[in-house]
């Protein structure tokens, strides 16, 4: 065995390791999990990792804000069609504040699926949350509706409502919801629509818009609680 022969053999041990103790972590995030795709497994394995890596971004921390600017156009005069089908009218929402979030099932932020049901079953008093399934960013939502409602309550347990899959970016075709999110001649004063996948958007109990918060921002961070509880 030559020199380079006895280098390449001690590179490749080391890389075995790590490829097993990587699958055997992976299997151990996932023993619960339910008709995930290897890609959905692995994402969500990493997802600690990518908001470890994210969090310190000085532009994903920024968290643009509003107390002052009133919509034009009320927020409870909107509506949707929830992922069942049945018309979902925002005026039932008085009173409450609501997390709006454009989601995805095989994006990296994907895990936060599971913080979005724990902030929800935290502040349920006061705070509804609605998912808007996209498949805007590198097509990372393909599945058909009644795909997204079986993989989120399999592996997440969501019990937050969820709307039909559409289109959250500024384009033709663009949900309603969103347009109004993103438009500052009727929220009052946000442009920014979603970056990602998981770009959050906080509306009070007045139906004015308040918060917006990048997707590499955790639904459980300081920022949003503190949003929640003003």
């Amino acid at each position: 065995m030559n020199l380079k022969q006895k280098y390449l053999k001690k590179a490749i041990l080391p890389l075995i390791f790590l490829f097993i103790s990587f699958s055997v972590y992976v299997l151990i995030v996932n023993k619960n999990s339910k008709q995930m795709t290897v890609r959905q497994k692995i994402l969500k394995a990493f997802y600690p990792a990518l908001m470890w890596f994210t969090k310190k971004s000085s532009q994903e921390k920024m968290v643009p804000s509003n107390k002052e600017m009133n919509p034009s156009v009320s927020f409870y005069s909107l509506k949707d069609t929830a992922i069942s089908g049945v018309v979902f009218d925002f005026s039932t929402l008085k009173g409450k504040k609501v997390l709006l979030v454009n989601t995805a099932s095989d994006c990296g932020y994907t895990g936060q699926y599971d913080e979005l049901e724990k902030l929800y079953r935290r502040y349920n008093d006061k705070l509804i949350i609605i998912g808007f399934p996209a498949n805007d960013f590198k097509e990372q939502e393909k599945g058909s509706d009644e795909d997204i409602a079986k993989f989120c309550k399999l592996n997440f347990s969501v019990t937050f409502p969820l709307m039909k899959k559409s289109i959250v970016v500024k384009k033709n075709s663009q949900n309603e919801v969103f347009k109004w999110l993103t438009d500052a001649t009727l929220n009052g004063w946000n442009n920014q629509q979603p970056v990602w996948n998981f770009s959050k958007y906080l509306v009070d109990e007045e139906g004015k818009l308040v918060n917006y918060f990048a997707p590499a921002i955790s639904p459980l961070d300081k920022a949003v609680i503190n949003a929640i509880e003003d």
